[in-house]
């Protein structure tokens, strides 16, 4: 007698059932532990993340082909990771999120496999992809074949590099080699729970002898503070979603898209708070952000690197409901000096913008690069010219508005017009020179003064010759270097203004694969 055939209903019962064993990953026991420290699950990451009822699942089935340790009994639904695509505000994303309760979320070959063929898809597609990390690192019962797929995870990250946003969260353990692919990635979010190292706390104490927590060595504090790897800090795995939401808003899908664009703002009304913003003394510093506040839409702006090199800032906003990139010295910190780490950040940031069709808004008040044996052992010549290959390279519409001072090759690196900037515009307290007068009258004046019978008195006279001659906008715009110059008030009508007229830019340059920016 045959066997009988399962009907399509029974069928469908065992891929219901099949398909519910999988998405329980690691069990109720090990989802509870997760709440318990404070986390939520990887797919309840995804739920929260995506528009409800938008994510399709790819690779659910897929399992591990290791046999060796035990490995052919192990159960590990999906092979510790989720991946698929889904829409974030209406508009499609790729994502994959590493599930802790399957094996500690370790990255086998099966696993990264599935990582990197979704960063693939996301390429061929043309969406953002979303990386969420929760993983005790590469499975070492699978050997060079985990290594193997961690290499496949990094290839696609840099094939997807410059053409689609790719966003990492860190919401776990995220160690060794994994660590590698959110630092190729463009934004890292990393949550109070998390911790990024290399090498960790035990491996450095027996090799080195230094004792340190994992907190201090890899938590976010150490990596948005210290170390710059971390771009947000985000409270708990909620708020890290809410964190790339709101970036995902601001950005393209894609290198061949231009932003979004919000309607509704459209307002460009003077601010008279900006007026009195730049104190009379202009020894005294502000906060550069209440400037910010005063131009964008809303006072809305999205800050990147917010605790890495303060006293330059860079974030997203939009003005007239366009997206921008804000760059900007912050007198508030270090008078708004250009360092190594500064240099460093914005110039990472102005690539960014350059590879996805973000206009730079770019406001000006900088003394100069920072002096010292420090920086210049460290390499402040070679960091500082981050900066000046950045801007000299971006094609992006280019804006500029000199607040106070612009001094030096600082003033260069800050996107004069020298560097492309397609429009300069200056408020009536800019200083643009070649120093501050107080250092430049005792180099230009520096007999007069000697020779004279009160030097003191002598130097504060020529202090002021000097400053009247060249520490105002008004000689640069004789020159053509500023465009305008402008009452603080209307600056968003100008930047507004300036970028309708710059939308449809293009880029006008000499073919070739790529320039050499001193790394």
């Amino acid at each position: 007698m045959a066997n009988k055939q399962p009907t399509m209903s029974e069928r469908i019962d065992e891929l219901k059932s099949k398909r519910a064993q999988v998405e329980a990953g690691g069990g109720e026991k090990r989802h509870a532990k997760q709440h318990e420290q404070g986390k939520l699950t990887a797919r309840e990451r995804i739920e929260q993340l995506v528009d409800a009822g938008s994510f399709d699942e790819t690779g659910l089935f897929t399992r591990n082909r290791t046999t060796l340790f035990g490995m052919d009994k192990a159960d590990m639904p999906a092979d510790g990771v989720v991946t698929g695509s889904a829409s974030v505000y209406g508009r499609p994303i790729h994502l994959a999120s590493q599930d802790f309760s399957v094996a500690g979320g370790s990255a086998g070959e099966m696993h990264s496999v599935k990582v990197a063929e979704a960063l693939h898809s996301a390429l061929e597609n043309g969406t953002p992809f979303v990386f969420i990390n929760d993983s005790g690192g590469a499975r070492v019962q699978e050997g060079i074949d985990s290594l193997s797929g961690y290499g496949k995870v990094f290839f696609q990250n840099v094939a997807l590099s410059g053409a689609v946003p790719q966003i990492s969260i860190i919401a776990g353990p995220c160690a060794g080699g994994a660590a590698y692919s959110p630092a190729l990635t463009d934004f890292i979010i990393q949550t109070r729970a998390s911790r990024m190292f290399i090498t960790g706390p035990d491996v450095i104490k027996q090799v080195t002898g230094e004792q340190v927590t994992g907190e201090a060595l890899g938590g976010p504090d150490a990596h948005m503070s210290r170390s710059g790897v971390t771009h947000f800090v985000a409270d708990d795995d909620e708020q890290a979603v809410l964190l790339a939401q709101k970036l995902l808003s601001f950005l393209p899908s894609n290198n061949s898209e231009e932003p979004p664009i919000l309607e509704g703002n459209d307002s460009v009304e003077p601010n008279p708070e900006l007026d009195s913003i730049i104190p009379d003394d202009d020894k005294k510093g502000y906060d550069v952000r209440t400037v910010i506040g005063g131009v964008i839409d809303d006072g809305d702006f999205l800050e990147v690197h917010a605790g890495f090199a303060p006293n330059l800032v860079v974030g997203f906003a939009r003005i007239t409901g366009r997206t921008v990139g804000i760059i900007a010295n912050n007198p508030a910190v270090m008078s708004g000096v250009l360092d190594i780490d500064s240099s460093d950040k914005g110039a990472r940031f102005i690539r960014f913008c350059n590879a996805f069709n973000i206009p730079l808004v770019t406001f000006v008040d900088v003394p100069g690069f920072l002096p010292g044996v420090t920086q210049e052992y460290g390499g402040i010549i070679r960091h500082g010219a981050k900066m000046l290959f950045a801007y000299s390279s971006a094609t992006v519409p280019k804006i500029t508005v000199v607040l106070r001072k612009a001094y030096g090759g600082a003033y260069l690196a800050m996107c004069g017009k020298d560097l492309g900037a397609d429009r300069v515009y200056a408020w009536p307290t800019a200083q643009i020179a070649v120093m501050g007068a107080e250092g430049a009258a005792g180099v230009v004046f520096r007999r007069e003064i000697a020779e004279a019978d009160d030097p003191a008195a002598k130097r504060e006279e020529l202090v002021q010759v000097y400053r009247e001659a060249f520490s105002t906008p008004y000689v640069a715009a004789s020159r053509g270097l500023v465009d305008a110059i402008i009452e603080p008030a209307a600056t968003r009508r100008y930047v507004a203004r300036a970028l309708e007229t710059l939308a449809n830019k293009r880029e006008s340059r000499p073919a070739k694969k790529h320039g050499l920016i001193p790394l």
